[in-house]
């Protein structure tokens, strides 16, 4: 498919990797600087000190002498000063993407799905194939999926193909059901569902049947990547998200991160998690890459997935949904299979996370983590990604197998309604369960999984703390005994996240030896109201002591 995007245009920035100097080059001054030690502890500060490798040499308190010719100085004039942010679970260049395509995540019914979708096939006559996502039947009220004819009925003479907000399915009108050759015949994949009216695709394909309309999408051309990746930096700057875990870096996508790294580019640092085995050794080989662009990229793991999703009745339960009692979702694998792929990835020292959102599929994983940590031993850091139904009796199997709980606490405050509907209110003890986790001594890290949800990692600071959604409810919090307390979420989403990449040595605090990653913002977080802090503005990003981004007036 041909896609057409504004010449891409990018600010390289010199990335110098020469020795600490004796004498620290520039000064970041007159700052409401605060930032947490390694135990947790909130530390406050007037300056840093920056040296000529991009690294913290010191802060400095009010008292402390300057540095008397600093190379450089910022003057900030009061203004508050935190570490950069760090997403533990991202995608990255389809973060990109959904914001360069139809967009459908602000939809709140299907007839205004249907409207957006009608103006931008009008406005693309061009397009071959119209690409998106960001629906959710359950915001439209819907009590159903859509179906082709919904489709059909805005536009049939091309192929459409949307992706449901969650990632996990996708909606397709008749056309791009056509294009693929799918009939009532086509036999649904192991881990998949076609949702049919009779026998016929109805028009949305769950999981792994996604694949099979997927094989005739086009596929975007590496400057359209390009163009994505430089997209989705944009946006995470803008947020304050200085760091990210890419979970299911592609090999296509690897190689446009190294083609913006080569082109002195690529300013947020990456954390990449390989899509599968196979594309961590293509990339790879017999181990982890060494970090690259001065800290900027590494491949250092492997993305499995045990199921799907809540929202599309993907995730893999124990019991069968309250809501549609004849399905349990969907085991991605065999637990076979899955115990393979972890210690194929394991015995090349590889980090292993791994999608887990059923309470079944949760079980599974921390099985297959039993079985296999009496022969790899060491620091391996497993990780489960969302952990969002866990059986009570499993929660203190996160500790005791020493796995690492990668949470998204704006998914607690999306899911709510539609996870009371899928479980009842019965089965949710052990669901989102970030207090508990911690209370277990588990490492607990903090993300968004955007585009699923936005990256904005402050809904993401005040969710975590309140249980509460941005019009406030509902009141006291949604299963309020599972609160974390305001600076356990900053620590999940700087240091806890930086340390589930094993990158805690590298950024996620500012400390002498740290990366000068912060963001100056235009209010104080740790006074501020739930409401307040989620209006708060980044004003500039700087990463590697180099101020990379600044908020127009």
């Amino acid at each position: 498919m041909k896609r057409t995007f504004p010449k891409l245009v990018v600010a390289a920035t010199a990335l110098s990797l020469v020795a600490t100097p004796a004498l620290a080059d520039g000064l970041v001054d007159n700052v409401n600087g605060m930032t947490m030690d390694a135990k947790g502890n909130v530390i406050h500060f007037t300056g840093i000190v920056i040296g000529r490798d991009g690294r913290v040499v010191r802060l400095l308190q009010s008292g402390d002498k300057r540095p008397e010719r600093p190379d450089w100085l910022s003057n900030e004039k009061g203004r508050t000063l935190l570490p950069g942010f760090i997403d533990a679970h991202g995608h990255v260049l389809d973060l990109g993407f959904r914001a360069l395509e139809l967009d459908l995540s602000d939809t709140k019914t299907l007839d205004e799905a249907k409207a957006k979708i009608k103006a931008y096939v009008a406005a693309n006559p061009e397009k071959k194939w119209i690409i998106g996502g960001g629906w959710n039947q359950e915001k439209w009220g819907l009590g159903r999926f859509p179906t082709a004819a919904d489709l059909d009925g805005v536009v049939s003479d091309r192929p459409v193909w949307l992706g449901r907000a969650d990632g996990h399915a996708a909606w397709a009108n008749s056309a791009a059901i056509k294009a693929a050759g799918v009939t009532a015949k086509t036999a649904t994949p192991a881990g998949g569902r076609i949702e049919k009216i009779g026998v016929e695709p109805a028009g949305v394909f769950v999981d792994a049947a996604m694949s099979l309309v997927e094989k005739a999408v086009p596929q975007p051309l590496p400057k359209e990547r390009d163009f994505a990746l430089q997209k989705a930096q944009e946006i995470l700057l803008a947020f304050g998200i200085t760091a990210t875990a890419d979970m299911g870096t592609s090999l296509d996508d690897w190689l446009a991160m190294r083609r913006m790294g080569d082109r002195g580019a690529l300013m947020v640092r990456i954390m990449s998690y390989g899509a599968g085995v196979e594309t961590a050794i293509r990339v790879g080989g017999s181990g982890p890459t060494p970090w690259l662009y001065g800290d900027r990229l590494r491949m250092g793991g492997v993305k499995l997935y045990a199921d799907g999703a809540l929202g599309s009745r993907g995730a893999w339960l124990l019991q069968p949904y309250k809501d549609a009692p004849g399905q349990s979702g969907a085991g991605f694998m065999t637990d076979t299979l899955l115990q393979n792929l972890m210690s194929r990835a394991a015995m090349d020292g590889y980090q292993v996370a791994v999608h887990a959102i059923g309470d079944k599929a949760n079980r599974q994983v921390l099985d297959a983590i039993d079985a296999l940590s009496g022969t790899y031993k060491g620091d391996r850091r497993w990780r489960i990604e969302h952990a969002q139904i866990v059986d009570p009796a499993d929660l203190p199997r996160f500790a005791s197998l020493k796995v690492i709980a990668s949470m998204q606490p704006t998914h607690a405050t999306s899911d709510m309604k539609m996870a009371e509907a899928r479980l009842g209110p019965e089965r949710l003890t052990g669901a989102y369960a970030w207090a508990t986790m911690l209370r277990n001594g588990v490492p607990l890290a903090f993300g968004s999984d955007y585009p699923v949800e936005s990256p904005d990692p402050w809904a993401g600071w005040a969710a975590a703390f309140t249980r509460m959604d941005a019009n406030g409810e509902p009141f006291g919090g949604w299963r309020p005994e599972e609160k974390v307390t305001r600076e356990q979420a900053w620590w999940a989403f700087t240091q806890g996240a930086a340390y589930a990449g094993f990158a805690e040595d590298k950024f996620g605090r500012l400390a002498p030896g740290q990366a000068a990653d912060f963001i100056i913002v235009d209010r104080d977080p740790l006074l501020s109201g739930p409401t307040d802090l989620r209006a708060t503005k980044v004003e500039e990003t700087w990463i590697g002591g180099v101020k990379v981004y600044v908020r127009k007036p």
